[in-house]
């Protein structure tokens, strides 16, 4: 089937069909069959199945092949969004979600708000006129990993209440969370790590031991793995309604 050259890794939204679900994963097939039904959703692109299943096979690494992929696509979805993944001023932000080829619960939550980083914060605040819709959605995409990677300080409470000020140092405590977590390790400010960080995270969460215990009860096989659903953040009004 594969012709010389590359493996393919990486599938655009409308390089795929809902028949690619094995592939694809379930979300993965229907983001492709929506694009291809010209529903207005968000650009974005599926990191294969077999890219989960070749990360366990090779010592728990994305191969160098992939991360290319990846990053191409990025590329691409940079140009059709007119943004640039990194940027301090308009920066091109992304969701990370899992998607197993069947609904598993155990799996990780989606990541919101990909690319922001202590810069771009400050060029989305501006470019939004919200401070605080800025703060807060830096505040959410630093959680997410948090809560991922630890148990969160239970310590930390926060409403809608919360002033930018007060969201600056809650961003402050997470980052904290995770650098606990870590080992020691500062909370990524790269985008591009960022991203590989986020798709890990989605492949780790396939052999959780909540997720190797679901799988045992309903016969689903441990190297079906998952896969990696990358999608551009649309942003609706920017005030205190959006952020939903």
């Amino acid at each position: 089937m594969e012709g010389k050259g590359m493996r393919k890794w990486v599938y655009k939204f409308h390089e795929g069909n809902a028949d690619m679900r094995e592939l694809l994963g379930g979300k993965g097939a229907n983001l492709a069959e929506m694009t291809n039904l010209g529903m207005p959703i968000p650009q974005g692109f599926t990191i294969t199945t077999e890219a989960c299943t070749d990360y366990y096979a090779n010592e728990e690494q994305i191969r160098g092949e992939i991360q290319t992929q990846i990053f191409e696509a990025v590329g691409w979805l940079e140009q059709v969004n007119g943004k640039k993944f990194g940027d301090n001023a308009n920066p091109l932000l992304v969701s990370v979600r899992s998607g197993a080829r069947a609904s598993m619960p155990g799996m990780m939550d989606t990541i919101l708000n990909l690319g922001l980083n202590d810069e771009a914060v400050e060029g989305f605040a501006e470019k939004t006129g919200n401070p605080r819709f800025a703060y807060d959605s830096y505040r959410r995409f630093i959680q997410m990993f948090s809560d991922d990677e630890v148990k969160t300080d239970k310590k930390i409470k926060y409403d809608t209440e919360l002033t930018a000020e007060d969201l600056k140092e809650l961003i402050a405590r997470f980052k904290q969370v995770y650098r606990e977590a870590m080992d020691g390790k500062e909370f990524p400010q790269n985008p591009q790590e960022q991203l590989m960080e986020a798709v890990k995270a989605v492949f780790r969460s396939w052999n959780t031991p909540r997720a190797i215990t679901y799988r045992r009860m309903n016969d689903i096989p441990g190297d079906w793995g998952t896969a990696v659903n990358v999608q551009s953040m649309v942003f609706g009004n920017m005030g205190n309604t959006s952020g939903t």
